[in-house]
């Protein structure tokens, strides 16, 4: 069968699930008719290796494509066709596919590029994690992301989160999140970050009108709330704050400069699995080898967001040095939008 058909087919499935009934029906709609005319069809089909979501995630750049289109108010006929307007199964298709062509040079530029989002309310899982974290040290923190795309979520501190009638962060944030959360609840800590970074082979800069562009074309046109979320993060991100690197190269001297009285912390979300197996292994001993340097003045936190072959959503693990403490804090919608915390409500010095 059709590599594309079958990653189409596949990505409806995943749309879907995370509550885009729009995206799953124009991802079914493109499987059903696929191949579509045009060079940008071809050149999807003739994409060498593999195409679905775990890779080169070709379904994706064609749909942020045309969502760019419609953002950019380039297209009327597929504006009319989008969000919030309601139209037949065959008018969709007829506006795509007449987009795919009248846009060809647009797009077969636009997916050259992986599909970058910077979904919000995954900081949930950081903002748990470092309220929990804060009241077992006390310390100021060293926040270091990996795959950081924009860096929305480095300015985690700033955004506020409401669960079981607990405030985290401060009461007059832009940005407030709302999991559905089950089990224990972390304190409610005074987080402090000195000092913040991210790196990103390709970061995305929101003050830049393309990247920002970028950054809004990859949510999905019916989720109009994580559209408005995402751009109110936007306007809170400090400029410059993600460096263009290999992540592990950037890592490296991070972790051997350790700040006494700092904590440090070692963050990514859906991130690692598209790192080589080889950078993987490395990331892993040079993280290793950091914790076994750390001490109670200066100690390492990894917190991870993602997925690990268990169903639902993702893990959220904690290494914790010193010690080596490797802990399950519990398990996160892929988008955020509920939480289930198997955690301690506090952490002890035996890392419980």
């Amino acid at each position: 069968m059709n590599r594309m058909r079958v990653a189409l087919t596949d990505q409806s499935r995943h749309c879907d699930a995370l509550g885009s009934p729009f995206m799953g029906r124009l991802m079914a709609l493109l499987s059903a008719h696929w191949p579509l005319p045009g060079a940008v069809a071809e050149r999807l089909d003739a994409w060498p290796g593999e195409v679905g979501s775990r890779a080169a995630a070709l379904p994706l750049r064609l749909a942020g494509g045309l969502h760019a289109l419609v953002l950019q108010g380039r297209d009327a006929e597929i504006a009319a066709a989008y969000p919030p307007h309601a139209v037949s199964d065959d008018e969709l298709l007829s506006a795509v596919t007449g987009a795919m062509q009248r846009h060809e040079g647009f797009l077969l530029d636009w997916i050259q590029s992986p599909p970058q989002t910077n979904e919000v309310r995954r900081a949930a899982a950081l903002i748990a994690t470092v309220h929990l974290l804060t009241d077992r040290f006390g310390l100021p923190i060293r926040l270091s992301e990996l795959g950081a795309s924009g860096g929305l979520n480095l300015g985690f501190d700033g955004f506020g989160m409401e669960v079981q009638g607990r405030r985290f962060g401060p009461e007059e944030a832009s940005v407030v999140l709302h999991p559905n959360w089950e089990g224990p609840l972390p304190p409610v800590s005074e987080v402090t970050v000195a000092e913040r970074r991210g790196v990103d082979l390709a970061p995305l800069e929101p003050s830049h009108p393309d990247d920002a562009l970028r950054l809004i074309a990859y949510l999905w046109p019916d989720q109009t709330d994580r559209i408005e979320r995402t751009r109110a993060a936007m306007d809170l991100r400090a400029p410059g704050l993600v460096d263009r690197a290999d992540a592990i190269d950037w890592l490296e001297p991070r972790l051997a400069a350790a700040l006494p009285d700092h904590l440090h912390i070692v963050f990514h979300s859906i991130a690692w699995q598209y790192f080589p197996p080889e950078a993987q292994a490395r990331g892993r001993a040079l993280i290793e080898a950091a914790g076994a340097r750390a001490s109670e003045a200066a100690p390492l936190a990894w917190v991870s967001m993602e997925a690990d072959g268990e169903e639902p959503g993702a893990r959220i693990g904690l290494r914790l040095w010193p010690g080596d403490h490797d802990i399950t804090l519990g398990r996160i919608d892929f988008h955020g939008r509920w939480l289930c915390w198997t955690g301690p409500e506090r952490l002890d010095a035996a890392g419980n």
